[in-house]
């Protein structure tokens, strides 16, 4: 090697300089002209209550600005076809990277996405069986589930020379089940559901919402089209008039004259009804569909999408079904026994990505779990999967609360992970409300000192020791700890569970107690959400409240949701002598530029969409006849435009008082959501403000089994004191509480524990304890009962 013969250190070179991301003058949402220097190669922790600003900053200016300029790269061509995204308010953005997103958003639920397809683990599987599997059948094609097979012969023309006609055969051999159509699942429909089969269709046989025996578009082309008779029961049909009015191909036929379409029952039920979203239906066609759609297993593939052929081939008595149906940590331990010369690179890289999923804590999951079954939590960790053995360096890597979801026992494994990234390199931008993911911080900002309009600043910028003496509301609770019970309640009945088995459960046998606050707890992947969700019996008076995405358009916003806008436009209508409908966006008060919606979207297919606010109206919806009638001195886009905490002091007292919707906007406030605006669209929302969300609309029935998911999801550290609260009103109200739940402060808050374990996956799914906090800290027999322990500042017995 060449050595250097000057003895004097070299001077820094000027790229060195730029160590720093500079915004100046944010001003996103509720930011207030913020300014922030944040350190490149370093791990910096976004903290501050939920609402004050945190992702506004980081997700909104810092990484939608340099996704802006990466688009901006691209040939005006290539541009053309992309979404046209608009700078984000801010004066300056300087020494940006290129950012690399890992949100909690929710992976697609389409049936044929799996966790498999959407890690490329499948594709790599597909590629080793396609070399390997014996017998041989074919291409990587021949054992994916999304590709069918498909056969063709006819002639062809060669136009050579001397043009000659031939003819050819075209095979591509596909592995998708042909009765499911690579779904897994079959529909079949319930008969009894659909007609009473001891009438006949005169007499009004059919039991479908909307088909009345009048019905000219419905009714009277079955019973007028000749194919059946209407005056005869339709038990006693004979076998070709069953066959015409269950299944017969669309046909012609004339109806007083008019020409109709008639086609089969069965083919009509499925265009109507089943083609369409169960969600966006309404509640009484909702219930029809359940009671008539039943969906069992494909009896073809037995539910793993393949086909005879797919899963004929194999590799050591192994074949690809098998091999996806496998516990992700069993699969990497199967791969790493294969030892193949002709597909080592192959093997490696695929050792490498389950190996990976192991690491990242997600090792009980299998590559054919339909990915939109996966949690926030989980999503974001398998997005991150793609990432942990990259060869990039000085990236960006923006984390929206990456613990979610984890036990405490698993919250260092993901330290682990950040830190690594940064080691890499790389720029480690998080945002986070746990203290044990804070505390590894090289550098924190802390924006606040509230939410909505009380936020929007940044309150400390520094390290750990330095937001500990900062007396900001983050730096004041960052060692908060919760303390035992000095006494439980006692449980008034008991909610059987027994001999549940779901996914990984072992017929456990388990008695909820009712009338108490239970948490219900375990290292991710243990079997909390099966047994809870899945294995209490039906009809138990049971409210679940998860963090599932909220149905809803662009237009619902929480005072939709929650039925708080109802009141509000009868009291717009009395106070101005004018009909309700004025006051609606969706209704008679719509601005008909934009109908109501706010803004002009343009949808760009496959891409993202874009939304621009609509200049007529400037984004307020109404029209503007509609804003100069007022109630309390405002219009309803003003209203609208308000905090939970200003709408309920506004409609508390005065002109503007109005009980009900007070009362509504009081559980808002209960469940801390006293900084959401009313007219937020509900797309906005995060995953814990959805189920916080569903909660206040719940909290005026009475009595019931409440079930609640991780309710601390995105709760900053000050806030979980008032959901602990919360959920006491709730017990003392009469209703019985479980919670799933990792937090420590709910843990050691609750009358009742139940701790599965002892690992995830098939190591888990048993009850390692029952019992009160108390009792599982004195134990110290479970992960759960060391992290409680330590985390109440028990000692350990010497």
């Amino acid at each position: 090697m060449a050595t250097s013969t000057d003895p004097r250190s070299p001077a820094p070179h000027a790229a060195d300089g730029h160590d720093l991301i500079r915004v100046h003058g944010a001003r996103v949402n509720n930011l207030k002209d913020v300014s922030v220097e944040i350190p490149k190669r370093r791990l910096t922790v976004f903290t501050g209550v939920s609402g004050s600003g945190k992702s506004s900053l980081v997700f909104s200016t810092i990484a939608a600005e340099s996704q802006r300029l990466i688009n901006e790269t691209y040939s005006a061509f290539v541009q053309g076809f992309m979404p046209t995204l608009a700078r984000p308010e801010v004066d300056v953005l300087d020494g940006l990277t290129t950012a690399i997103i890992v949100d909690q958003q929710r992976m697609g639920s389409d049936p044929r996405s799996t966790v498999g397809t959407a890690t490329d683990a499948n594709a790599m599987l597909r590629i080793l069986f396609s070399r390997l599997g014996q017998p041989h059948i074919g291409s990587p094609q021949a054992f994916s589930f999304n590709i069918p097979t498909v056969r063709a012969s006819g002639a062809i023309t060669v136009e050579r020379g001397a043009q000659k006609t031939e003819r050819a055969t075209f095979t591509r051999i596909g592995g998708m089940c042909t009765r499911c159509e690579g779904r897994g699942a079959v529909t079949d429909l319930d008969l009894s559901q659909l007609y009473d089969d001891s009438k006949s269709l005169a007499e009004g046989a059919f039991t479908i919402p909307g088909w009345k025996s009048d019905s000219f578009w419905t009714v009277r082309t079955y019973a007028e089209s000749g194919f059946v008779d209407p005056d005869k029961p339709i038990r006693d049909y004979t076998e070709k008039e069953l066959h015409d009015f269950l299944y017969r191909e669309p046909v012609k036929v004339k109806v007083d004259g008019v020409n109709l379409t008639y086609e089969g029952l069965i083919p009509k039920i499925q265009k109507s009804f089943l083609s369409k979203d169960r969600e966006a239906m309404q509640p009484h066609i909702r219930a029809f569909v359940d009671r008539a759609v039943t969906f069992t297993t494909c009896p073809e593939c037995e539910g793993t999408r393949l086909s005879q052929e797919a899963r004929s081939s194999r590799i050591g008595g192994v074949n690809i079904a098998d091999a996806c149906a496998m516990q992700i940590s069993d699969l990497a331990g199967w791969i790493g026994g294969l030892d193949e010369p002709s597909v080592a690179p192959l093997l490696a890289a695929l050792r490498h990505t389950l190996d990976s999923f192991v690491e990242i804590g997600l090792g009980y999951l299998s590559l054919d779990r339909p990915s939109g079954t996966l949690s926030g939590g989980e999503a974001q960790r398998v997005k991150m999967i793609r990432h942990l053995g990259s060869a990039l360096t000085d990236v960006t890597y923006v984390f929206d609360e990456p613990t979610i979801g984890l036990h405490p026992h698993d919250i260092q494994r993901m330290n682990d992970l950040l830190l690594r990234l940064r080691d890499k390199g790389n720029t480690v931008l998080v945002v986070e409300h746990k203290p044990e993911a804070i505390v590894i911080a090289d550098h924190v900002v802390d924006i606040g000192p509230g939410a909505g309009t009380a936020g929007g600043t940044i309150c400390f910028e520094g390290s750990v020791e330095g937001l500990r003496a900062s007396g900001t509301v983050t730096g004041r609770h960052l060692d908060d700890r919760a303390v035992l019970k000095e006494t439980v309640r006692t449980p008034k009945g008991v909610l059987e569970i027994r001999g549940a088995d779901r996914h990984n459960l072992r017929s456990v046998d388990v008695d909820i107690p009712l009338g108490v606050l239970c948490v219900v707890t375990g290292v991710a992947g243990s079997g909390k959400s099966s047994l809870i969700h899945g294995s209490i019996p039906a009809g138990a008076g049971v409210v679940s409240v998860d963090q599932s995405p909220i149905r809803g358009s662009r237009r619902s916003n929480p005072a939709t949701y929650t039925g708080l806008l109802d009141p509000i436009r009868k009291a717009f209508a009395k106070a101005n002598g004018v009909k309700p409908a004025l006051f609606s966006a969706n209704s008679e008060g719509a601005c008909p530029t934009c109908n109501g919606a706010g803004v002009i979207y343009m949808d760009l297919g496959m891409m993202a969409g874009v939304a621009t606010t609509c200049e007529e109206c400037e984004g307020k919806r109404f029209h503007a006849s509609v804003l100069e009638h007022r109630l309390g001195g405002r219009d309803i886009s003003e209203v609208l435009a308000m905090s939970v905490i200003e709408a309920r002091e506004f409609f508390g007292a005065g002109e503007a008082r109005t009980p009900a919707a007070h009362a509504v906007l009081g559980r808002l406030a209960d469940v801390g959501l006293g900084y959401l605006r009313l007219g937020q669209p509900l797309t906005t929302l995060s995953g814990g403000e959805r189920q916080r969300l569903k909660l206040a609309t719940h909290m005026a029935d009475k009595g019931g089994v409440y079930v609640l998911d991780e309710p601390t999801t995105g709760l900053h550290l000050a806030d979980v004191e008032q959901l602990l609260g919360l959920l006491d009103r709730l017990v003392e109200s009469g209703t019985s509480v479980i919670v799933i739940e990792h937090h420590q402060a709910v843990m050691a808050h609750a009358d009742w524990i139940i701790d599965l374990g002892p690992g995830a996956g098939h190591d888990g799914g048993r009850i390692v304890f029952e019992g009160t906090p108390a009792d599982l800290v004195a134990a110290r027999s479970t992960l759960t009962g060391e992290h409680l322990a330590a985390y109440v500042g028990v000692e350990a017995a010497s």
